[in-house]
């Protein structure tokens, strides 16, 4: 596909959009050997998926579009969102519900990345270089079993920590849910720099008020000495 010089600026944009997620990954994984948490892990799964998909989105917009790219774009878009919820759970401080959850939604991503590399894609998936077009139904559908009942957890683990903690930061997750959800209308609009930079935005935010959610502790066994005496 030819490009004039905002193509190649949004091109290059895409790139360095995508760097800035990774190197947000590599940073959790990094404070991890520190900071031993589970939710530290799994958010760094998501930005990484998010890095991926926005750097397929780059290959993409130079009009390469292999089917397999796009199946992975699809499978990362979900998983993406997958992870960080699961990373949120820990404010919920129940585990049975952690496991429960977290056992839900990787199934579902799964069958995703299943149905996201066997079923076929339909014809004008990509326009312009933008990925405007939905794939196949059954992926549209099992994608759906993903992202609503995340978006629900995330926005409940919001609810919760503003509650506990009473700081603005965990309304940063409504922000960038409210952003994500908004950039499907930029398809409509044919503005494909925008809605990148709507995804990259609202990951951003995602990521920002996920790492201020507090996490809710067991409780300490009392000691022998507080004891009551027999």
């Amino acid at each position: 596909m030819a490009m004039d010089s905002v193509g190649y600026a949004t091109d290059a944009s895409l790139w360095m959009l995508g760097g800035l997620l990774a190197y947000l990954a590599v940073r959790n994984v990094i404070r991890y050997r520190t900071e031993p948490r589970g939710a530290l892990l799994w958010w760094a799964t998501g930005l990484g998926a998010a890095a991926a998909a926005m750097m397929l989105e780059a290959v993409v917009f130079v009009g390469i579009s292999a089917p397999g790219l796009l199946d992975a774009y699809f499978f990362l878009t979900a998983a993406t969102v997958a992870a960080l919820s699961i990373g949120a759970t820990g404010v919920l401080g129940h585990r049975r519900i952690e496991l429960g959850y977290e056992g839900y939604i990787l199934a579902v991503t799964a069958a995703v990345g299943v149905a996201s590399f066997s079923l076929p894609l339909p014809d004008g998936i990509v326009s312009n270089g933008v990925i405007s077009g939905s794939p196949s139904v059954w992926v549209v559908v099992l994608s759906s079993l993903v992202t609503f009942p995340a978006t629900i957890l995330l926005l409940a683990a919001t609810a919760l920590a503003i509650r506990s903690s009473r700081q603005w930061r965990p309304g940063l997750i409504v922000v960038g849910v409210g952003v994500l959800a908004a950039g499907g209308t930029l398809y409509i609009a044919s503005l494909p720099a925008a809605l990148y930079y709507a995804e990259f935005l609202g990951i951003l935010l995602l990521f920002l008020g996920l790492v201020s959610l507090p996490h809710a502790r067991p409780a300490k066994a009392p000691s022998p000495a507080g004891r009551p005496a027999p």
